[in-house]
């Protein structure tokens, strides 16, 4: 039976209130349904084989689509933005000393085990407070559209280079999900996109990975390369990585609208203090035995040891 606009209402706005509470730095909700609008891009992206050797983005196409063949029963996506922008940087490649950098994303502990614990304590809250609802949380392990589904209920929107921005709080935050069969409030998308004429994002590109507004070509991206690509990176790409060697976040830190970030207040996301001080000499001395220590909680751990030497070797030989 439907819910009543009142209890609609109500639950949303403990839900809402809720994710305040717990940290989220945003909360928007929308209603269930196929993503039509994106289904001709998202096969097209995948025809022209932009997401490189990422074969999952190909599977259960129709589940990316539609939550409600993901969960069923699923009436409402409660999209949620948890931020990761540090109160403190790397080096930042500083003369005299530099260093080789990491997406500011992976500084801290591995985010799925963060925000999923997060997800877990607002579905018990959903559930006790609203009955016997079915729910399930998502961050980056299902088919879920994160982005359109965060546009969707008016988070922001996605920008040229592919990444959802909000005019509030830019665009260093993580996006995750509950599906649930309960009926709630459901917010709107954006009637603007604020890129406006701005293309900073595409010129600065250290691989051109930006091949046009909105479209990113994962085979030419160096986050792809640097953490996905398990086997040798491509000769081309010689002299183009800008130090990056887990991640790029350079489409993000020429953004305009990051001037609006904030530092985030998770003391999990706080990198270890070793990190900060860790110049070039310091990432070629490293030893697995060292890489363990250090990053022990961290998301480097998904690319494993060897590939951060291998994107290292690739730095420095000529």
């Amino acid at each position: 039976m439907p819910l009543k606009q009142n209890l609609k209402e109500k639950y949303t706005n403990l839900i809402k209130n809720k994710a305040k509470s717990l940290g989220f730095l945003a909360c928007g909700i929308s209603k269930a349904e196929f993503l039509e609008d994106h289904a001709p891009v998202l096969e097209k992206w995948l025809r022209q084989n932009m997401n490189a050797e990422m074969q999952y983005m190909e599977n259960n196409f129709e589940k990316r689509l539609d939550p409600r063949l993901l969960v069923k029963g699923t009436k409402s996506v409660i999209s949620l933005l948890v931020n990761y922008y540090p109160p403190e940087t790397q080096q930042n490649n500083k003369k005299p000393v530099g260093t080789y950098k990491i997406s500011k994303y992976a500084y801290g502990k591995d985010y799925h085990i963060v925000i999923k614990d997060k997800l877990k304590q607002l579905s018990q809250y959903i559930i006790e407070n609203t009955g016997d609802v079915n729910i399930r949380g998502f961050v980056d392990s299902a088919p879920v559209l994160e982005r359109a589904w965060a546009a969707k209920s008016g988070l922001g929107w996605i920008g040229k280079n592919s990444n959802l921005i909000n005019k509030n709080f830019g665009s260093f935050f993580f996006i995750c999900e509950l599906l649930t069969d309960l009926e709630l409030e459901y917010d709107h998308p954006l009637k603007e996109n604020y890129c406006g004429k701005c293309t900073k994002c595409i010129d600065n590109c250290p691989n051109k990975a930006i091949v046009k507004p909105y479209i990113l070509d994962a085979n030419k991206c160096i986050s792809y390369l640097t953490i996905e690509l398990k086997n040798k990176i491509p000769e081309k790409f010689k002299g183009k990585y800008k130090n990056w060697i887990f991640g790029c976040d350079t489409c993000q830190d020429v953004c305009p609208w990051n001037r609006f970030a904030k530092p985030h207040k998770e003391n999990a996301f706080l990198p270890n203090a070793a990190l900060l001080k860790m110049n070039n000499t310091d990432w070629k001395s490293l030893t697995e035995k060292d890489f363990k220590l250090v990053f022990n909680k961290s998301s480097l751990k998904r690319t494993k040891y060897k590939n951060i030497a291998r994107n290292i070797k690739f730095l420095t030989d000529k």
